[in-house]
């Protein structure tokens, strides 16, 4: 019978990354086998339960698969089919051919050690040797971590310093393996896509290892979140969405927010900021600005001062979103490009005083 890693994990099928993360820490807390000590044995079962569900659950393909096709489909008992996999993805074949995907669970201490910065959490683990790839002791956590799209970021401060001696253990921290340097990826964005927020799909290859050690090359689709208001710079990271080899923890893929040039404005923090050009009689005797916005809006702003060279028209609230409070906006920053006559007559010279002068 398959093994319902929805209800081990104790959450509803559309349960987002965070409840994943919630629920695992509380269960991993609850039944780690150096907790229950009066029943070892069964702590141990469900303990690995847990790191099994969590491991497929937060990982995107499993899980596609697992709801597709179950336990078995993971473990590459599903008839080939045409598509090749759910949704037609085709980095899951499945079947018995030698590219068959198979799901080979990680040592569960591994799982917990990433989310609780610690090998040694409970202090000695010297009753474990019976839990499912190695747990007796906790020397050897630190293995190859899953893919997934979103994780922890795993620090030994998780939970303070509390959570840690409260059981009276050491803290050190496993040797496990070193971490592939990021893959940084320049995302292109218009002034009008991070004014209003969007949504890119980016394709990406990468390879994945079967459970012999064997390399797979797949087509995977990262789905990105633009905020309105993001600057140039701003990183999206998907964890450990790299290649993945022996003995090395996949690199973070991450997409650097730039900024495409705009035909009509420019950017300064939070503010905007456009240029018109005038002439001089429009800059002594008043001009009427039309803007249209990055929202499609148009907006008519009577300049009735004399316009000099660094005169600045500000109007308020009329610019990019703040990123931490996307109702509160920048303002709108309008400057003059005055245009002088290349030569005045006598004449004009004259009307010119005559009219400065009263």
């Amino acid at each position: 019978m398959s093994a319902d890693y929805y209800k081990i994990l104790q959450v509803d099928k559309n349960a987002t990354d965070e409840d994943l993360k919630k629920s695992y820490k509380k269960l991993a807390m609850k039944w780690h086998p150096d907790k229950n000590r009066n029943k070892q044995n069964d702590a141990e079962s469900k303990f690995k339960q847990i790191n099994e569900a969590y491991e497929v659950l937060s990982d995107p393909q499993k899980r596609a698969l697992y709801d597709q096709y179950g336990e078995e489909g993971l473990k590459g008992q599903v008839p080939q089919s045409e598509s090749g996999g759910p949704g037609g993805a085709t980095f899951y074949q499945t079947g018995d051919g030698p590219n068959a995907f198979r799901f080979n669970p990680r040592n569960a201490n591994d799982i917990f050690a990433e989310f609780f910065g610690n090998s040694n959490t409970f202090g000695s683990m010297g009753g474990m040797g019976g839990m499912g790839g190695g747990m007796g002791g906790m020397g050897g956590m630190g293995g190859p971590a899953s893919m997934r799209s979103g994780g922890p970021r795993f620090s030994s401060g998780l939970f303070g310093d509390d959570m840690f001696t409260s059981f009276g253990g050491s803290r050190p921290m496993s040797s496990g393996p070193r971490k592939a340097p990021p893959v940084e990826n320049r995302l292109p964005c218009t002034l009008e896509e991070l004014f209003k927020g969007t949504t890119k799909k980016m394709k990406i290859s990468r390879e994945i290892a079967d459970a012999s050690g064997k390399t797979l090359p797949v087509e995977e689709i990262l789905t990105l979140d633009i905020k309105p208001g993001w600057k140039r710079g701003t990183k999206i990271t998907f964890p450990q969405k790299g290649n993945e080899q022996p003995n090395v923890v996949p690199a973070d893929v991450i997409f650097v927010v730039d900024e495409k040039p705009h035909n009509v404005f420019t950017r300064e923090g939070n503010d905007l900021i456009c240029t018109h050009k005038i002439s001089l009689t429009e800059s002594l005797t008043g001009y009427t600005v039309h803007v249209n916005t990055l929202d499609g809006r148009k907006l008519t702003i009577p300049v009735n001062n004399v316009i000099h060279p660094s005169y600045e028209e500000v109007v308020p609230k009329e610019g990019m979103p703040i990123p931490k409070d996307p109702s509160r906006r920048g303002n709108l920053r309008i400057k003059f490009n005055i245009k002088f006559p290349a030569r005045l007559t006598a004449e004009q010279k004259s009307g010119i005083k005559k009219l400065l002068n009263q």
